[in-house]
Parts: C-alpha cells; sequence; structure tokens
C-alpha cells in the first residue's frame, strides 16, 4: 500500500512539476559515472575486441552496482531513522525517475518552433531530443521524427521505470535507469562502442522487453479512450511492431502509428551516415503538426492506464495474501 502511495506521489509531482530544477539529478550523475570509468577502463583494455567487452561489463556491474546500492543504503538508513522519512525521500526518489512532464514538454518546444518560427528553429529544437541529423528534415519529417521521440520513451520514460518501481522501488528502478544511461551514452554500433558497448546495449534490451510490450498494448486501450484509431492502431502493433534495428523501440511506434494513420520509421542519417530502417504504419494521411499534441496525448493517457494496472495487481496481491495468509 506504501509503495503504490509513494509511486502515484512521485507520478503526480512528475506531471505537475516535471524535473527538478536547481538540484542535482541523480542520472546526470551516473553520468558522469559513466564517462569517467569509461575513460579509465578503456586506458586499461586498450583497442583489443576481447579486452573491450570484459570492459565494457565490469562497466556496467560497476554502474547498476552503485546504482542500487546509492538508493538502497539512504532508504535504509531513512527507514531506520523515521517510516515517514523514508516514504518521503522514496516518493521524491520516484518523481525524480520520471519523465512524463519532461518528454511532453522538449516535444512541444518543437511543435511550438515549428508553429511560430518555422523549419530551422524546429530542426534545431528537434536536435537535442532525437540522434538522427536533423538539418535536411522537412516539416513533415521534424512532426514524424518528434511523434517517434513520444512514442518511443513512452516505454523508457514512463512504462518502463514504473514497472520496476512496484517491483523493487526506488533501488531497482535506478539499476534500470543506470541500464538506460549506459545504453544511451555507449551503446551505439559503431567502430568505437561496437565492443565497449555490447554489453551496456543488451542488458537494455534484456530490461525493456516486456515494458515496451505492455506499453505497446496499453497504448492501443489508449487510442480506445481517446477516440483515435484503436483497430488501426492494433493492427499495426501485430503487424509491425519487430520493425526496427531494436527489438523493444518499434513497440510503442507501431502502436501510435497505426492510431493516428501515419508513416513512421525508415532509414535516416546518423553523423553523416544513412541507416537504413523499415517502415512502421500506413501513410493513409501526411504526418501534420497536431500528430505531436495527439502523441503526447497517446503517452500521457498510456501512463495513466499504466499505473492504474500495477496499482490494481499490487493491491490485489497484497489483499489475497492477507486472505489466505501467505
Amino acid at each position: 500500500m506504501t509503495t503504490v502511495a509513494a509511486i502515484s506521489t512521485g507520478f503526480i509531482m512528475d506531471l505537475l512539476l516535471g524535473d527538478p530544477r536547481g538540484l542535482p539529478h541523480p542520472i546526470c550523475l551516473i553520468g558522469r559515472l559513466i564517462d569517467v570509468l569509461e575513460k579509465g577502463l578503456r586506458r586499461i583494455s586498450g583497442e583489443n575486441p576481447s579486452n573491450l567487452l570484459v570492459a565494457g561489463a565490469v562497466l556496467a556491474v560497476a554502474v547498476t552496482g552503485a546504482a542500487f546500492i546509492v538508493p538502497w543504503f539512504i532508504l535504509r538508513m531513512a527507514e531506520a531513522a523515521s517510516p515517514k522519512l523514508a516514504f518521503i525521500l522514496e516518493a521524491f526518489m520516484f518523481y525524480q525517475l520520471f519523465a512524463t512532464k519532461c518528454l511532453q514538454a522538449e516535444s512541444m518546444k518543437v511543435y511550438d518552433k515549428l508553429r511560430t518560427e518555422g523549419i530551422e528553429a524546429a530542426r534545431k529544437q528537434l536536435s537535442f531530443i532525437v540522434g538522427r541529423d536533423t538539418a535536411d528534415l522537412n516539416e513533415e519529417e521534424v512532426t514524424k521524427a518528434t511523434v517517434e521521440t513520444v512514442a518511443e520513451n513512452t516505454t523508457d520514460g514512463i512504462v518502463a521505470p514504473m514497472l520496476f518501481m512496484f517491483i523493487g522501488g526506488a533501488p531497482l528502478t535506478f539499476l534500470y535507469k543506470a541500464v538506460n544511461t549506459m545504453d544511451s551514452m555507449v551503446g551505439y554500433r559503431n567502430e568505437k562502442y561496437l565492443y565497449f558497448g555490447r554489453c551496456s546495449a543488451r542488458l537494455d534490451d534484456l530490461l525493456n522487453f516486456l515494458p515496451a510490450r505492455l506499453a505497446g498494448v496499453l497504448m492501443i486501450a489508449a487510442s480506445y479512450f481517446l477516440a483515435y484509431d484503436y483497430k488501426g492502431a492494433c493492427r499495426i502493433f501485430l503487424r509491425d511492431r519487430n520493425n526496427h534495428l531494436s527489438p523493444n523501440s518499434a513497440q510503442t511506434e507501431a502502436s501510435c502509428a497505426g492510431a493516428l494513420n501515419i508513416e513512421l520509421g525508415g532509414g535516416h542519417f546518423y553523423a553523416g551516415r544513412f541507416v537504413p530502417k523499415q517502415t512502421i504504419g500506413e501513410a493513409v494521411k501526411k504526418a501534420e503538426l497536431n500528430d505531436i499534441k495527439k502523441a503526447n496525448n497517446l503517452m500521457l493517457v498510456t501512463s495513466v492506464l499504466s499505473l492504474a494496472l500495477m496499482a490494481i495487481i499490487r493491491l490485489s496481491i497484497i489483499f489475497l495474501k492477507d486472505v489466505f495468509h501467505v
């Protein structure tokens, strides 16, 4: 019961306040740790592929271990002092671990730039939230890239952290976010990170496997409640949910594309190099500016449905344990 209340409090705080300004964000601290350890491990391993694989595994163990142990220790100390203090601290940690408001705010900045300042300003704003090259994208491509970002990050910014919160509280969720951060920093399929980042990338794929599919299904339900094309969302999800280089990214992208009747995915340039990808969805209509708002609506309703579902499951388990004295 306490865990459900703490997660709900953190979720509401994130919706209302967004990222806390003026405070060091724990994910930034994890990023700094990754950067420091990478430099040290590379000096030791050199450029030998086998050594780089081992060094990448050492990085993963060290970062995830620290990400789990530090919040666990803080919460245990707080619990010993006062259960109320422990509740407040964990609720605040949950608040920091959600990205709902931030995802909405950053995507809507692209929307506002497109609407008021034009394509050049929108391309620049988009470059802050995507990895692809944005300099030559047209208005529809900027819109589609923003929609894809909202859809994909519904998993690793909201649904996946929430699932790990319900399973193992803040410590396990910080471990998940550490893996997610490592993947975003070193999990690339390029010459520099092909071996060093492989362990981080595989861990991220593993931890997101179930949450991505859950988020995809819940996004179909969200499209129903929003009166979008839920039948299209279901059809495209079943057909195109694996049309991506990542085993997880297309799960929510497929639901979103089907719900909005647009085509997402396809090949793009990354650091000047074209990376071919399959398309997701069908171009029943062109992607329009308002689709960014609709994608955010899908993200928000999916988040609420996720919280409701997980809370019901956890409370039901508690109730059954009490009834049967398990």
